[in-house]
């Protein structure tokens, strides 16, 4: 049963947008301004936060302002939507094989269905707005697209064709298919046959066959690798190079120290500062310091990257960087929000080298509490660069390079994790894998990642430096300035309920009535002595249960960190958000400077969703690699756990590789019944059951790289937790 909304409390936006217009629907005669639309309504949100909402209405036409900045609603609206079955909507455009497609609307349980010749010209996850006709016999909602309101991507792959006046590029990666037709000048040096990559400059008005395109660049037809690693970053909307505007201003920046930048920043370049990161990065965006003071206290230093020294606002690289949003790490390769030039040598903290920086320095007590903090640009050289192993070896041996700095850091790291904890953040710690490729990135291995002490005293202490940036913006001025802040709503109640009912068919017992409980059950997951195999079930079930965290201009904490304030400061030479937090931090350092909060707010909501489809590319990329370490495993039998049912089969992940597939039932000699929970599977004959943690054996049968999917035959069952 849904929650019923109080409004007595802080509302998130999409709860708070509905109370609104619900008000201004009852009092459709009057108007309002945001203060006394908070006040009618009697919620907690601050006034930026009502404006933000308000903001939106007004986008989507259900309500209007006048010049005095009062608000009412929108008749013209009412009337067209006056409980009628038709409805004008926004959402994302999901394809299907057939060529159909689902209009996915925020906030709308049922997606709505798109005929075909309905489509009017729109791409798989293409934002449309869409006229929907809405059934009263329970039927699936359909709709037609109205107009593609912005597009997923413009950039595709596809085969070259030559003919006598053009050519013509042929799209089919089974969501899309299309014809581009090129005119000669955009041709570059394809011919035909070649793989190449197209960018649509021209969509037509509607329909797909006028589109018009530039080649960017062909693709080796024998490298399987490159060509599925360049779909997935192009499907979800990446572009896999930059444009020469934007390569032109790299090449002409130079990172010159002038007796401005000595003015203007605090030099520290003969502190001992240092990096710890991977093995393979090339892009180090934070640095640590640490020094004992006279009197005994300990000051900390977390040097970051200054991009916005180079990246200025309004710029072709700004706004590139703007658009990408994010970087995207692929198994085999990272496909970066910022030229090279920039992200591995301008702005990367390597060592034996004067660097820009923007640093968030703490002074900490003989208590271990923190009684001074300091922001400001500095300039930094970096005296050492550690690898993660390197640093837990010295931290494991107490003795090398910076020992003494890595174990105080190290001591003072675990302090402030063991604080973290008792303020309410919960352990989201999960096993990761990594693929061993060969020269032709091929997997060979599969290995697990370690996260040692060196990777958790860095996190730490970037948490600490988000944190506390948040922190100053929020409490700088009694009208708060509007910035973007990283937020995490409450769990789902819905999948809190799977949960608690997996657990106790699992023979777990979970509170999960209120936040706090909720968060001691989750923490308390690892702590009980619960059965390694079924840890892995819950632990990912519980993940699933959070909601997604988001950049906004309204604040409603971290629940999952417990934190009231918090943001992304630590990597802005691979997030753009962290680039707008470095921007509105300093603007605001001495005096007191507002932006735009709608505009923000729109920026908070592109980096959001880019975030999302990086997030997606990311696992893609890796259960492709899954797939292909698999394809040469046909006939082994490999030891797994059941990890989730449906009605179709069971889902085995395996071990070591942490690789999965499915069982489907119609594999074996009889029929099943599922659990109504869909926990586990019991034989229609024989009474078999199979549990959601079982320990089986599988034998890979099948795997399909295009469709990457990998398919197991059942061997035999080693532990049944039924």
């Amino acid at each position: 049963m849904a929650s019923k909304v109080n409004y007595s409390k802080k509302l998130p936006q999409r709860f708070l947008q509905q109370a609104i217009f619900k008000l201004l629907k009852k009092k459709s005669s009057k108007s309002y301004n945001p203060k006394v639309i908070g006040q009618k309504l009697g919620v907690k949100n601050s006034k930026d936060s009502i404006i933000s909402a308000l903001v939106e209405l007004e986008r989507k036409n259900k309500i209007f302002s006048d010049n005095k900045g009062r608000y009412s609603i929108n008749l013209d609206y009412l009337k067209s939507n006056p409980g009628s079955n038709k409805r004008i909507l926004e959402g994302k455009l999901e394809s299907i094989s057939s060529g159909a497609a689902f209009v996915v609307v925020e906030g709308q349980e049922r997606d709505v269905y798109v005929n075909k010749r309905d489509i009017n010209g729109a791409l798989h996850k293409d934002r449309v707005r869409i006229e929907t006709i809405f059934f009263k016999n329970g039927k699936r909602p359909e709709g037609k697209v109205l107009e593609v309101i912005k597009r997923n991507r413009t950039a595709f792959i596809g085969t070259f064709s030559q003919t006598k006046k053009y050519g013509l590029v042929y799209v089919d990666d089974g969501k899309v298919e299309l014809e581009i037709k090129i005119m000669p000048n955009d041709i570059r040096d394809a011919e035909d046959g070649d793989i190449v990559v197209v960018d649509i400059y021209d969509f037509g008005e509607t329909k797909r066959n006028n589109l018009l395109g530039r080649v960017l660049a062909e693709i080796d037809q024998k490298n399987r690798n490159e060509y599925e690693m360049n779909s997935i970053l192009l499907s979800h909307g990446f572009d896999i190079a930059f444009s020469d505007e934007v390569l032109k201003e790299t090449d002409q920046l130079r990172d010159v120290i002038t007796d401005q930048d000595l003015k203007d920043r605090r030099d520290l370049r003969d502190k001992d500062v240092f990096t710890i990161d991977p093995f393979d990065a090339k892009d180090f965006d934070d640095a640590l310091s640490y020094e004992i003071l006279e009197n005994g206290n300990i000051e900390i230093g977390i040097h970051i990257a200054d991009v916005t020294h180079f990246v200025k606002e309004t710029s072709a690289l700004d706004k590139e960087a703007s658009m990408r949003s994010t970087s995207v790490y692929l198994v085999d390769r990272v496909c970066p929000m910022l030229p090279e030039k920039i992200s591995n040598e301008l702005c990367s903290l390597r060592p034996d080298e004067d660097k820009f920086s923007f640093s968030a320095i703490f002074t900490f007590n003989k208590s271990d509490k923190i009684i001074d903090q300091w922001f400001g640009r500095t300039l930094i050289h970096s005296k050492r660069r550690f690898t993660y192993q390197e640093a837990q070896t010295i931290i494991d041996n107490e003795e090398g390079d910076f020992a003494a700095e890595l174990l105080g850091l190290n001591r003072l790291a675990k302090v402030l994790k063991k604080k973290r904890f008792e303020k309410g953040s919960i352990d989201f710690e999960s096993e990761e894998v990594k693929f061993v490729l060969d020269d032709e990135n091929r997997p060979i291995d599969v290995k697990l990642k370690v996260r040692g002490d060196s990777h958790k005293l860095v996190e730490e202490f970037m948490l600490l430096a988000n944190k506390k940036v948040a922190k100053f913006i929020a409490k700088k001025a009694k009208n708060s300035i509007p910035f973007v802040y990283r937020v995490h709503d409450l769990p789902d109640p819905e999948r809190l309920s799977e949960l608690g009912l997996l657990a106790s068919e699992l023979g777990i017992s979970l509170q999960l009535d209120t936040p706090n409980n909720i968060t001691n059950s989750l923490n308390n997951l690892s702590k009980e002595g619960i059965d390694e195999h079924l840890m892995k079930v819950l632990k990912p079930m519980a993940i699933r249960t959070m909601a997604k965290a988001a950049y906004s201009t309204n604040n409603i904490g971290h629940y999952g960190l417990g934190f009231e304030y918090y943001t992304h400061f630590t990597s802005p030479i691979r997030r753009y958000s962290d680039v707008l937090v470095h921007r509105i931090l300093d603007k605001n350092l001495t005096g007191e400077s507002r932006i735009d909060l709608a505009k923000l707010e729109e920026q908070c909501l592109h980096i959001s969703t880019k975030e999302r489809s990086a997030i997606s590319a990311e696992r893609e990329s890796i259960k492709y690699k899954q797939v292909e370490f698999l394809s040469n495993k046909i006939g082994e039998k490999i030891e797994g756990n059941i990890r989730g049912i449906v009605d179709k089969g069971v889902f085995v992940e395996l071990k070591h590789s942490q690789c999965d597939g499915m069982i489907r039932f119609d594999s074996f000699d009889e029929p099943f019944t599922i659990h109504s929970a869909y926990i586990k599977a019991v034989g229609n004959r024989t009474g078999f059951v199979l549990t959601i943690g079982d320990s089986i054996v599988v034998e890979v049968l099948e795997v399909d790289l295009q469709k990457r999917q990998i398919e197991f035959g059942f061997v035999e069952k080693l532990k049944n937790k039924a």
